[in-house]
């Protein structure tokens, strides 16, 4: 199967260049072919994350989303940013904080239902979306270039004996393959190896969030992260500690 654009993985990334892509095609009068494969059963299977979430990406993407439902529904009108104790908490001032952490105006959403919403909005487009097909291999041109990818073989038994289920894995080819796996895709490490995109480059690493117990125990403990707790609707919260995995403390136990 043929496409323009090829998009491997359906998370809101990937979504919204599919959106984007369509939306030039018919801004330029030209009716571009875009497909967007995804491992999970369906569009939002995988993604799993509460999500504060800054609109203004959406506002220029999709500048009427409130009147075509976007799950928006629980806007910030107040955040804190505290310093956390064994015994206690102080409340850093906004003024302190750098733009990122001023969240009013902002949103707390299940981010499975924005890329499930998102879904519809590049359907209703015309991207053709298959969830359940997850891609094994990426597909080569002549000269070197990536012409796609290759879907996993399906209705196979444990064994390696088809089932009656068994169909063949389809090869999906590409003028533009773009690469939305998330981390550590395998594809995207295979592509990310093969060119040596990693050169050169600057990983986004930084770390803002760095204080409070019980993670740093000590002026000696180099252990980041920090905890969350967002307000959803239905009467819901979503808390969690985020730990970095480089801890050098041998008793932290996440």
């Amino acid at each position: 199967m043929d496409y323009d654009v090829l998009l491997v993985g359906a998370g809101p990334a990937s979504l919204s260049a599919a959106i984007r892509i369509k939306q030039l095609g018919l801004e330029k009068g030209t009716d571009l072919s875009v497909c967007v494969v995804e491992k999970g059963a369906e569009v939002g299977s995988h993604i799993v994350s509460g999500n504060v979430f800054e609109p203004r990406a959406l506002n220029e993407l999709i500048p009427d989303w409130k009147e075509k439902g976007a799950p928006l529904d629980t806007p910030v009108p107040d955040d804190r940013f505290l310093i956390i104790s064994k015994d206690g908490s102080w409340k850093l001032p906004n003024f302190l904080l750098p733009p990122q952490q001023h969240n009013h105006g902002n949103y707390v959403i299940s981010l499975g239902k924005l890329t499930r919403w998102l879904g519809a909005q590049a359907e209703e487009l015309g991207v053709e979306i298959y969830p359940g097909f997850s891609a094994s291999e990426v597909l080569y041109r002549e000269d070197g270039g990536v012409r796609g990818i290759a879907t996993r073989d399906v209705g196979i038994n444990k064994d390696g004996t088809p089932k009656e289920t068994f169909a063949r894995g389809m090869e999906l080819r590409a003028r533009v393959t773009l690469f939305g796996e998330g981390c550590r895709g395998s594809c995207s490490e295979e592509v990310m190896g093969k060119f040596n995109l990693r050169q050169h480059v600057q990983p986004q690493t930084l770390v803002q969030h760095t204080l409070g117990w019980p993670l740093q125990s000590s002026l000696l403990d180099k252990t980041f992260g920090g905890s969350f707790l967002y307000h959803m609707d239905d009467d819901l919260v979503q808390i969690g500690l985020v730990v970095g995995l480089d801890y050098e403390n041998p008793y932290l136990n996440p």
